[in-house]
């Protein structure tokens, strides 16, 4: 779907989706506990689809009502699975161990670019498992069982694989240890993944470099609500520092999220002043606010870099490149750097934008849109339903003026 947004301010109120990364670890833990659970606030984009698939293959039931799900937990599990990642890397890395701790001979199955995206640590550190056909693509089978030991991680690989061993070690019979043989980034993916396993009442030690996790544990089912995103939030608080009038609702008080920064650093970039030439934005902890950060630097006062971001070069699209694309082609100046970007204040006219079926670029060229000088045309925009299907309804129904898109 190719669509052509003019260039119009955002006024009105909209509501927040829920968490996606909190919402595909609370129905893992649910689907591992013994029992029925209610989780109500569900946004149903189509990587929380894809994880809600995998886990019904791995024998957990699901009932879904409008924005709330009832899980009845695995009881028993088939011998064999065939688990469609879809495009979701979270559901492919959070479920590989789980399948191994299962003992289910499981076929990974995906589309887009999830087929290269690596999952080289698991093959390194899960010894007792046998990864068949596995050529750094998918299809590919796992076999054998999980058994429990010390698991070696790199600190700046991607959390998913912190999260995935986190989620699966606790059911084995016995203890087992992560360590970190380097510095942690995305430390509050982790730290999200410990807050719900905590909530369904798994427990994990924190020790030097890594974790303890206690073995023979029993996630218990919980009623509980999948808090607002503040990823997808990210891209309206920038586009009111912008000059839009957006009113947020759905977003907490109090959160785990790591992108909660976002009202941090729009603070920093648009109010405070310093001596400072450049703004500088460490990026390894927040990685998903790149794109967006691009966009508001763009309308900043003096340039800005953002380093430590080299891990985006294998998410959706390569999202250095992407995100430099799609300022460049709508009048930005940014010069991608080897772990990051440089961005210079510049005037936006309009032009088209390849989302490289990203849904976070798709989205950033839409708020970028109501700030440009002439009209933005974003191909494959139907990328966003990867994320935030609701997105262009929003947008629309925020005053925005999209052509080529219709509401349902």
């Amino acid at each position: 779907m190719n669509i052509q947004i003019q260039p119009h301010k955002l006024m009105g109120t909209v509501k927040i989706p829920s968490s996606k990364s909190i919402a595909h670890r609370m129905l893992i833990c649910s689907a591992l506990s013994k029992g029925v659970s209610q989780i109500s606030g569900i946004s149903f984009s189509k990587d929380i689809e894809a994880t809600i698939s995998v886990l019904k293959a791995f024998g957990a039931d699901f009932q879904k009502s409008e924005d709330t799900v009832s899980v009845t937990g695995i009881s028993s599990c088939p011998p064999v699975a065939t688990a469609d990642c879809n495009e979701s890397g979270s559901t492919l890395r959070f479920l590989i161990p789980v399948a191994a701790a299962l003992g289910i001979e499981t076929t990974f199955t995906g589309k887009g670019k999830l087929p290269q995206r690596p999952i080289t640590p698991y093959i390194r550190e899960l010894k007792s498992i046998d990864f068949h056909d596995y050529q750094n693509t998918m299809p590919f089978t796992i076999s054998g069982k999980l058994q429990n030991g010390t698991f070696s991680l790199e600190g700046n690989i991607s959390s998913q694989f912190i999260t995935g061993l986190l989620l699966a070690l606790p059911l084995l019979q016995k203890d087992s240890e992560i360590i970190l043989t380097s510095p942690l980034e995305s430390r509050p993916y982790a730290e999200m993944t410990i807050d719900c396993m905590e909530k369904f009442k798994v427990c994990t030690k924190e020790i030097p470099n890594g974790w303890h996790v206690f073995g023979n544990q029993h996630y218990h089912p919980q009623n509980i609500s999948v808090e607002g995103d503040f990823s997808q939030a990210a891209f309206f608080y920038v586009a009111n520092a912008i000059g839009n009038q957006i009113i947020l609702k759905n977003i907490p008080s109090n959160s785990v999220q790591g992108d909660r920064k976002i009202v941090e650093l729009i603070e920093k970039i648009c109010y405070q002043t310093d001596s400072e030439e450049k703004f500088i934005i460490d990026a390894k902890d927040i990685p998903d606010l790149v794109p967006i950060l691009a966009v508001l630097a763009t309308f900043s006062t003096k340039p800005t870099v953002i380093c430590n971001a080299q891990r985006l070069r294998i998410k959706e699209s390569d999202r250095l490149v992407s995100t430099a694309d799609m300022l460049n082609n709508l009048g930005g100046k940014v010069t991608v750097l080897s772990d990051g970007l440089e961005i210079f204040p510049s005037a936006l006219h309009g032009g088209t934008v390849d989302s490289a079926g990203d849904h976070r670029i798709a989205m950033c060229a839409a708020i970028a849109a109501s700030r440009a000088s002439e009209p933005v045309t974003i191909l494959g925009a139907e990328c966003v339903e990867k994320s935030y299907p609701a997105f262009f309804q929003d947008y629309q129904n925020l005053g925005g003026v999209v052509n080529g898109f219709h509401l349902e």
